[in-house]
C-alpha cells in the first residue's frame, strides 16, 4: 500500500490531483445547483440527488478526459466511459448512503443540511475518484504515463530494502 501511495508522489500526480479537485468543486458547486432546483420542485432528496448526480457525472467525464487527463485523441472507448460511470455510480451509492444516514440521525433535515451532508460525501470521495479515473479509467490511453509509473513502482521495490 505504501509503494502505491507513492505513486501520487510526484509532479504529474500532483497536478492530476489538482485538476481532479477543481473538475470536482466545479462539479459539486453545478451538481448542488442543480439539487436545489430539483427539490425546489418538490422532487424529494433521492430524486433530486440521482438526476443532479447524472448530468454532473456526464460533464466530469467529459471535463475530466479531456482537461485533468489531457486526452484529445477522441479514442473514447465503452470501456473507459462504463467504467468512469461505473466508479461513479459507487460515489453516487456513497453519497446517497451519507445523505440517507444523515437525515436519519438529524432529520428531517433542511436544504441546508442536504447540501452539507453531501459536501461532506464530496470531500469524502474525492482522494478515491482520483486513484480510480488515474488508475482504472484513464490509465490505457495515458500509455506512457502508466508505463513511468510501473517502473517507478518497480525501482522503489528494488531500492527498499527487507525488514527482518
Amino acid at each position: 500500500m505504501n509503494k502505491y501511495l507513492r505513486t501520487f508522489a510526484n509532479r504529474a500526480s500532483f497536478v492530476q490531483a489538482i485538476k481532479v479537485g477543481l473538475v470536482g468543486v466545479l462539479n459539486t458547486v453545478v451538481s448542488l445547483a442543480l439539487f436545489n432546483v430539483f427539490l425546489a420542485m418538490d422532487w424529494g432528496w433521492f430524486w433530486s440527488l440521482t438526476l443532479s448526480f447524472a448530468l454532473t457525472t456526464f460533464m466530469s467525464y467529459l471535463i475530466n478526459r479531456r482537461w485533468t487527463f489531457e486526452l484529445t485523441d477522441g479514442k473514447v472507448s465503452g470501456k473507459e466511459t462504463a467504467t468512469f460511470f461505473g466508479i461513479n455510480i459507487a460515489a453516487y451509492v456513497i453519497s446517497a448512503a451519507i445523505v440517507g444516514a444523515a437525515d436519519q440521525l438529524f432529520g428531517p433535515l433542511d436544504n441546508l443540511g442536504y447540501n452539507v451532508a453531501l459536501i461532506f460525501a464530496a470531500g469524502l470521495l474525492i482522494l478515491p475518484k482520483l486513484a480510480g479515473y488515474r488508475d482504472v479509467v484513464f490509465s490505457n490511453a495515458l500509455g506512457g504515463e502508466e508505463e513511468s509509473r510501473n517502473a517507478e513502482i518497480e525501482a522503489l521495490r528494488v531500492t527498499e530494502t527487507p525488514t527482518s
